[in-house]
């Protein structure tokens, strides 16, 4: 089975039109390489793998190689095992550009986020667009016939989500897991323990949708609080963990300061702590925390980079699961219930109150959906995915 990436492929195409340059980020085994490889198709591109021995030595005289593909899009897959190709890259792209050809020079594939990029991609500033390639949304594999406890209970990655059973699902998560630590972590991290990441992964997993506490990890790690924060900052830089961070406002309350942390794939997380079924991820004691980060997940994707999302906490217990700030003002705030029939915590009443909300939503595990007292929207993750990306400008509205 496959499963259409209309969405993204329409970005990429759109950006290639407009930029000599587009990086096209995500994490490892997410599509980027299969959806890469249909468009350089499509263009009578070029494709290059920096993991292939072969193409890594057409690019150890880059600029000679490269200046001889004028005219055609090159795919670089891998880039991040290049940094020192960037410097080279704006080079072509400036002659490129002198000679008539403004867009469409080069795709680069990576598996890191843009801040771990930064530094070695600053030299091409001006010239190249920043994507997110997000693992399978639920609508995309709706379109396919799988519903929302699917990409739930397996994730979103291609591999673990079209597997055969839920047995073949997991054992391809627990591979991905173990070949992660194994042979990709090294090559970002050399100096870092793998297994102390492994371990680290594990208890974030266990604390799911909690505020971040570097002492408690610390210790339980035997690192300092600081060495814990690095690696913690890694698993975020390769796109595993999320750090939501909280609202910040000028309220006289006190508030609730620590990012929270979510493992992105909620697959991954259910792997980590050996969750193979629907029937037993619904008997887990890590249920509800595991269903909200799969909701926020769906929902940051769906706004894409046009609005700040965020948590809200006071220390009198007034909370908000996820808002969204545009232009200093929240223009969603978000509770997340795993029911069909969810009543409204007073709390998020409170807290919607304080912040100033324009629009509330409650979003529920079932389809139906309705207006509750107090004026807040009550829907499943499919009609909340359409109105955050309606609400927010997201990058498919």
């Amino acid at each position: 089975m496959l499963i259409s990436r209309a969405q993204t492929h329409a970005a990429v195409s759109t950006a290639l039109n407009e930029r000599p340059a587009v990086a096209l980020l995500g994490a490892r085994q997410v599509g980027k390489t299969t959806l890469a490889r249909q468009i350089a198709a499509e263009r009578g591109g070029l494709y290059l793998d920096l993991e292939d021995t072969t193409d890594r030595q057409k690019l150890d005289d880059a600029k000679g190689f490269l200046s001889r593909k004028t005219g055609r899009l090159v795919v670089i897959d891998e880039i991040h095992r290049a940094p020192g190709l960037f410097p080279q890259l704006r080079g072509l792209i400036d002659e490129r550009r002198r000679a008539g050809e403004q867009a469409g020079h080069f795709l680069l594939l990576g598996s890191a986020s843009f801040d771990l990029l930064r530094q070695a991609s600053e030299t091409l500033a001006g010239r190249i667009a920043y994507l997110d390639m997000l693992p399978i949304q639920p609508d995309e594999a709706a379109s396919a016939g799988l519903g929302i406890d699917d990409t739930w209970l397996r994730g979103g990655f291609p591999g673990s989500l079209l597997a055969a059973s839920d047995k073949a699902s997991d054992a391809w998560r627990t591979d991905f897991i173990r070949s992660y630590l194994e042979r990709d972590l090294p090559m970002f991290a050399p100096r870092m323990p793998s297994e102390t990441i492994g371990r680290l992964w594990q208890m974030l997993a266990t604390a799911q949708s909690s505020p971040l506490n570097l002492a408690r990890l610390s210790q339980n790690l035997g690192v300092t609080p600081v060495m814990a924060g690095r690696y913690v900052d890694l698993l975020a830089d390769l796109l595993m963990v999320r750090r939501l961070q909280p609202w910040s406002g000028n309220l006289a309350k006190r508030l609730v300061k620590a990012p929270k942390v979510y493992l992105r794939d909620t697959g991954l997380m259910h792997a980590l702590l050996q969750i193979g079924t629907l029937d037993q991820l619904q008997g887990h004691i890590s249920m509800g925390s595991s269903w909200e980060g799969y909701v926020i997940e769906c929902l940051i994707g769906a706004a894409g980079t046009r609005a700040i999302p965020m948590y809200y906490r006071s220390a009198d217990g007034a909370e908000i699961d996820l808002l969204f700030e545009q232009a200093g003002e929240v223009c969603l705030a978000i509770e997340i219930k795993r029911t069909s029939s969810p009543a409204i915590p007073p709390g998020f009443t409170i807290a919607s109150h304080d912040i100033g909300a324009k629009r509330r939503i409650l979003v529920h595990s079932g389809t139906e959906r309705w207006l509750a007292r107090g004026e807040v929207e009550m829907m499943g993750v499919l009609d909340a995915i359409k109105e955050v990306r309606a609400a927010t400008a997201g990058p498919f509205a």
